[in-house]
């Protein structure tokens, strides 16, 4: 949190807001000031929002600011995820919630005024489906979507020239440039006019060469269109060669082969061109689709900044997490019949992974098959170019065949003298390998009777010495050669030391006066550095009791602007009851009676005797309550104890009732018990 309001005071000290915080005149602020830097801030991206707080209410401050925050794509941080929280402190002004948008806000500036500058036309407006249904609003509305394409396609340009490296002031140079050609031409072709008239016959001359330009440009397209020609010819040659070669290739298919060869084939090719209408291609066209569909719709987006990008990337990999354990819990959960369903289910997704590679690979081969057909057909057509030679036949290819069959002898030949050879050299190398094995027996003899002489090692010694004789005199040899190089690069370093002193002589000179006075100087700018330390020093105390006093005045400075505010609206509030008071005695001393019942004492005077009227009428009506209450509470009394009685009738007419049935009822049964 420290880090972060540190950030917010170092920018608001910068251009464009220099306000000359530190953190505990930042801290100390209030929420009536911190709203009013916030709405600053905003002013600063949005030019729109540059308003004074007090002159409008919290609710439309809080709405304003919330919209602009939304276009700008601000989300709360963790701590205030509910928007409702998050809006009652922004109408308040709260710190927690304030900081976190100065710190947001202060981070991104340019790009968050890029944002807010495109939000201004591309922000769409959302239209009811049925005031669409008006032909007028439905075709406004489609020239406005047709401009907002447009103004994306314009900025989209304006963008790329900014970034092409191309700046104004070089195009103005290459206009001025191309308009002092212009005029430099202009005066030439004035010139060369005046030279002409002088000259006889100049109106037919130019009509002539005006004539010629143009045969010159008729000849050129001329050509032009010759050479096309040529061009499609060669194109039409070699379109030819390919189908007669195919008409080769389909005339020794039909006689080579049988009808259900040519049945079997067919089918394959149906099968997989099938293959590829109905399977392959429509997935892979719905897939190319998709992805245009998604390209689209992040084109249609606003730009995003690497920390948008950064937030979606966390979000897909927390997706991701989540996909790979729902499949993990789908797999744990799986039964043993589920189980065989994905073994087969894995049987036929590698099956179809096979055969899609399979079509790819034969869709491969069939395109290097053909690509190297077209070379085939260039290589012949070059060489028919070239030499003026065809593809042998009749008798020439018999004579080919021949000639083949005459180098294949000569080449068996000659390959049975390389295997004589051969088995020669495989020979003569096991007869090295026994005479190295003879060798090794006899030294081994002769180390055996050196060892029994009393002298092991002789004939070894005896070779070492050799070969150490003979690598010493190559040794002596060398070193001889290199002492004498070595002498000769003495002497050339020797010269060439000699002349380098010669040459540097006056150049030490030089340096020692240089280096007297490198001291003179070092010694000065060390006396004046001391000085210049100490008057720093001075300076900046200085400074910092006058940066001290100037915070102290501004404070105070803001102190009285804000008492010289309160006192006007204060004055201003005194000066309206005043006017109140002026207009009230006018209209009381006025003798006009219109004007005097106007006046508020009139008003009030007519009020109070209404309500005095009122009020004696009340005392009257509650005079007659109070006179009237002992009798009508009696009387209620004997009207509750009548509801009484009334009930209590009731209730004895139902029993008497009850009680008749059923006596009636006893009478019927002994009755019929008489009558049986």
């Amino acid at each position: 949190m420290g880090d972060q309001i540190q950030f917010i005071v170092e920018k608001l000290n910068q251009e464009p807001f220099r306000k000359n915080y530190n953190l505990i005149t930042f801290d100390s602020l209030e929420s009536m000031q911190l709203l009013q830097l916030l709405n600053d801030v905003l002013g600063e991206i949005d030019p729109k929002h540059a308003v004074d707080i007090r002159e409008e209410l919290p609710e439309q401050t809080a709405k304003r600011m919330l919209s602009l925050l939304g276009i700008l794509k601000y989300k709360p941080p963790g701590s205030i995820s509910d928007l409702s929280a998050f809006r009652q402190g922004l109408v308040t002004g709260s710190k927690p919630v304030i900081h976190p948008v100065l710190h947001w806000l202060l981070q991104r500036t340019n790009e968050l005024k890029k944002r807010a500058y495109l939000a201004r036309f591309l922000v769409k407006l959302e239209v009811p489906a049925e005031f669409l249904q008006d032909d007028t609003v439905a075709d406004i509305n489609k020239q406005y979507e047709e401009l907002m394409e447009a103004f994306k396609n314009l900025h989209k340009e304006c963008e790329q020239l900014k970034t092409s490296g191309l700046s104004t002031a070089e195009i103005r140079r290459d206009i001025g440039a191309m308009e002092e050609e212009k005029d430099q031409l202009i005066k030439r072709v004035e010139r060369l006019k005046k030279r002409v008239e002088t000259v006889q016959n100049h109106q037919r001359m130019l009509e002539i060469a005006r004539q010629l330009r143009l045969e010159k440009e008729r000849e050129d397209s001329l050509a032009q269109q010759k050479q096309e020609q040529k061009n499609q010819l060669f194109h039409a040659e070699q379109r030819l060669q390919r189908a007669q070669l195919q008409l080769k290739e389909m005339h020794h298919a039909v006689v080579d082969s049988k009808p259900e060869s040519l049945m079997k084939k067919l089918e394959e090719e149906i099968n997989f061109n099938s293959y590829l209408v109905n399977e392959k291609i429509p997935r892979e066209l719905e897939s190319k689709k998709n992805s245009a569909y998604f390209l689209q719709k992040v084109v249609a987006e606003p730009a995003m900044s690497r920390s948008d990008l950064n937030v979606l990337e966390i979000k897909i990999n927390e997706v991701n997490a989540q996909i790979n354990q729902l499949i993990e819990k789908r797999m744990m959960k799986y039964e043993p019949i589920d189980s065989k369903f994905s073994m087969y289910r894995q049987q036929a997704s590698i099956i179809s992974r096979k055969k899609e590679a399979k079509a790819e690979e034969l869709q491969a081969a069939k395109e290097e098959m053909a690509s190297a057909e077209r070379q085939m057909l260039q290589k012949t057509s070059e060489a028919h170019e070239l030499e003026g030679s065809e593809v042998p036949k009749g008798d020439e290819f018999k004579h080919y065949v021949n000639k083949l069959r005459s180098k294949n002898t000569f080449y068996k030949k000659k390959r049975l003298e390389i295997a004589e050879i051969t088995a020669e050299y495989g020979i003569l190398q096991r007869t090295e390998e026994l005479l190295k094995q003879r060798h090794e027996a006899i030294q081994q003899q002769l180390q055996a009777i050196e060892d029994k002489k009393g002298i092991s090692g002789y004939s070894y010694t005896q070779e070492e010495l050799e070969r150490v004789s003979a690598v010493k005199s190559e040794m002596d040899e060398m070193k001889g050669r290199t002492l004498d190089n070595m002498s000769e690069m003495v002497k050339k370093l020797n010269t060439m030391v000699a002349e380098k002193k010669a040459s540097l002589a006056p150049v030490i000179k030089e340096l020692r006066q240089l280096r007297q006075k490198c001291q003179e100087l070092t010694q000065e700018c060390d006396e004046k550095k001391i000085q210049y330390d100490s008057c720093a020093a001075g300076l900046e105390s200085n400074r910092s009791a006058l940066e001290q006093e100037v915070k102290g005045l501004l404070e105070e400075c803001v102190q009285e602007e804000s008492n010289y505010r309160y006192i006007n609206c204060m004055k201003r509030n005194l000066e309206i009851q005043l006017q109140r008071a002026k207009e009230e005695m006018k209209a009381y001393v006025s003798p006009d009676p219109q004007e005097r019942r106007k006046a508020i004492r009139e008003q009030y005077t007519r009020m109070i005797l209404e309500q005095e009227n009122l009020g004696k009428k009340l005392r009257e009506k509650q005079k007659v309550v109070r006179e009237s209450h002992g009798p009508n509470m009696k009387q209620i009394k004997m009207w509750q104890d009548f509801e009484q009685l009334m009930e209590c009738k009731r209730e004895c007419f139902l029993k008497q009732q009850n009680q008749m049935a059923i006596g009636q009822v006893i009478q019927e049964g002994g009755k019929d018990r008489l009558i049986l």
